[in-house]
């Protein structure tokens, strides 16, 4: 077998001239994977003090210790997030400057948003202690519970996102993903009160909005139910895709919830692998018996609309 360096170097150069599409030659610079993880990690000190640190942090110095971090968290960020932007225009055929100026208003008016993440991360705590009943006391649920750094660090990514930062928000949640086995996309909206219980396979999609105090278990799918093409025959991006879910929903193992015009109404359960690809009302029960999908009122118990298995109410 040839294994001569320069048969080698040929081949692969070669290759990059066949297929140009996994290329990135001439253009401008990426963000660093390595640097955005490192960014997850520092916004995770941030957001809990103490419990992501080697040692323990003094009260007396937080706010010197927090300023240190605050420091070199903004110079990391605007760094990255000039490559994004340069690179945003530089794929739509456009150049200007101040690249670096407007990084450094991103990066402040994201890390404006950190307070209130915490109080939001705050109330996931909450839930998760409230709705599990394994759960010792917050500390073991902040160290080591996955959804809680998937959902940290995807609020961080949503914040990220809504301000129209391109490429770091996803980099970011698969980051999460990729630690946790949870997929939450950054474009995702979750209101207050998150909790989700063991989190493998969980899948969350870019246009799903979920409401207050809402619990998911392991493998659980919000996702698109079909793809719009335009005449060319391209998916038509941007487009509201994935469900919405309602205040106080608990969606049980395995089930899957598609569609963008699907809406879980407030107060429902949704049983375990429940495949729903149509609204249910407030306070709807959904099981699957194995053969079809039953509908019952949690209140009156009434029976609403069974259907087949799969197949649309």
């Amino acid at each position: 077998m040839d294994c001569d360096q320069r048969t080698l170097v040929s081949a692969l150069v070669d290759s990059y001239r066949e297929v140009g599409g996994i290329n990135h030659l001439d253009s401008a610079n990426l963000p660093s994977k390595r640097t955005v993880t490192t960014i997850c990690e520092k916004l995770m000190q941030l957001l809990f003090p103490g419990y992501h640190d080697e040692e323990p942090v003094p009260a007396d110095e937080l706010e010197m210790i927090t300023g240190e971090r605050i420091a070199g968290l903004i110079e990391t960020l605007v760094i990255e997030v000039a490559k994004t932007l340069r690179l945003r225009d530089d794929e739509i055929g456009e150049k200007h400057s101040g690249y670096r100026q407007q990084a450094r208003e991103l990066a402040c008016q994201f890390l404006r948003e950190l307070p209130g993440i915490r109080r939001l991360l705050q109330t996931d705590v909450e839930a998760a202690y409230e709705g599990d009943p394994a759960a010792k006391n917050f500390d073991e649920i902040i160290l080591a519970y996955p959804c809680l750094e998937a959902i940290a660090i995807q609020r961080c990514a949503h914040a990220l996102y809504a301000l129209d930062v391109p490429l770091i928000p996803r980099i970011m949640t698969e980051y999460a993903h990729n630690l946790t086995g949870i997929d939450i996309h950054p474009g995702a909206t979750i209101g207050t009160h998150f909790f989700i219980d063991h989190g493998t396979g969980v899948v969350i999609g870019e246009t799903t909005m979920i409401g207050d105090h809402v619990k998911l278990y392991h493998g659980v799918t919000l996702g698109a139910r079909n793809f719009p093409k335009d005449e060319n025959g391209r998916i038509v991006k941007g487009n509201k895709r994935h469900p919405d879910v309602g205040d106080h929903v608990v969606i049980y193992p395995n089930a899957t919830v598609l569609g963008g015009k699907t809406v879980i109404g407030e107060r429902s359960t949704i049983g375990a692998n429940v495949f729903l690809r149509e609204s249910v009302p407030p306070d709807s029960f959904v099981t699957n018996d194995g053969e079809k999908l039953n509908l019952f009122n949690k209140i009156t118990g009434e029976s609403i609309a069974p259907a087949e298995s799969g197949s649309e109410f």
